[in-house]
């Protein structure tokens, strides 16, 4: 990227920098920039088969409705109130 753009582009951004700064600023996104290049080389297309080649769905368990744990013995060494676990206030 030339120092014309990199002028341009702190000029749009309200940002002052020295010619030193600038060349620096240029180099660094000349670089970023090749970068992107590369990372747009790579196919990034979504195949189900291939992307999931070791999923079958034959291989999973057979899933199943078992009754679940009385509330009064998950919460029975808790401290609650209304039936609800109380933690501790984490966020202000």
């Amino acid at each position: 990227m030339d120092l014309e753009m990199v002028k341009y582009l702190a000029e749009l951004g309200k940002l002052d920098f020295t010619e030193d700064e600038l060349k620096k600023a240029s180099s660094d996104m000349t670089s970023i920039i090749e970068l992107m290049d590369k990372v747009k080389e790579i196919d990034v297309t979504y195949d189900a088969l291939a992307d999931n080649k070791n999923i079958y769905l034959n291989d999973l368990r057979e899933d199943f409705n078992e009754p679940s744990m009385p509330t009064e013995k998950v919460i029975a060494n808790a401290k609650n109130r209304d039936n609800c676990f109380v933690v501790p206030k984490v966020v202000e």
